[in-house]
């Protein structure tokens, strides 16, 4: 009997359809320009500290005040705070530092049914492209502050896990705000992660775990008690390889 794998053609190349590939080259011009106008406009605001969760978080809710509360805070002592621009935790980052005395940064990104934008922003960049924002997250950041979230700040706390586990940026303090809500996920973590070997034990002391504002805060001025917030030399030279 035949092989039927080896009966198997493979199949013609289409053709180019090449408007299609003149959009999609045009397309890089557009990716770059906002890479440069992140870079620009975002490299004034050290030390700053990026703050994710939920989209869908009421204003009366005690995750909405939680995250304007770390954030007021941070704003008064110093941090620029940025967040994804939206509504829920988002709007609550940006309205704390907004009544702070740093800056409130929105990295607002076009999405089909998105809320329009929080008002509560001293600097607004907007983005089409999820990782050219991502990437401005990370480049700026002191710290990074997760609180209770779905999809994407999962995405987000996965990122900078995996970046700074690999070396692709600095070490940064990795705040996770409210531990009934992570304590699932990091079980996880150990139990499964850890224990079938596709991380190490020494990756969860990558995250810290808070209850409250004022803690968040202290983890942050803890990990750089010894420096400044400023990246040494050999980290600006990672941070060029983001």
């Amino acid at each position: 009997m035949a092989d039927p794998i080896k009966q198997l053609k493979r199949p013609p190349l289409r053709p180019i359809d090449k408007e299609l590939l003149t959009r999609e080259s045009w397309k890089v011009f557009r990716i770059m320009a906002e890479f440069v106008e992140g870079f620009e406009r975002l490299a004034s605001i050290r030390p700053s500290v990026s703050i994710f969760g939920s989209a869908r978080t009421p204003q009366d809710h005690e995750w909405y005040k939680l995250a304007e509360d770390v954030a007021r805070k941070l704003s008064d002592a110093g941090f620029s705070v940025v967040s994804g621009g939206g509504p829920g935790i988002m709007e609550a980052a940006n309205k704390g530092a907004f009544a702070g005395k740093s800056l409130s940064i929105g990295l607002n990104i076009m999405l089909p049914h998105e809320e329009a934008s929080n008002p509560y922003q001293d600097l607004s960049l907007n983005f089409r492209h999820f990782f050219a924002r991502k990437v401005m997250f990370v480049k700026h950041a002191s710290a990074y502050v997760v609180l209770p979230g779905g999809f994407g700040t999962l995405d987000e706390l996965a990122e900078i896990l995996t970046l700074v586990q690999t070396g692709k940026t600095r070490k940064i303090p990795i705040i996770l705000v409210n531990s009934s809500f992570w304590k699932g996920l990091l079980d996880w973590f150990r139990q499964s992660l850890v224990a079938e070997g596709t991380i190490d034990s020494e990756d969860l002391s990558l995250m810290t775990v808070v209850d409250k504002s004022d803690d968040a805060v202290e983890a942050i001025f803890s990990h750089y008690e010894n420096r400044g917030f400023e990246p040494s030399p050999e980290e600006r030279e990672i941070l060029l390889e983001l």
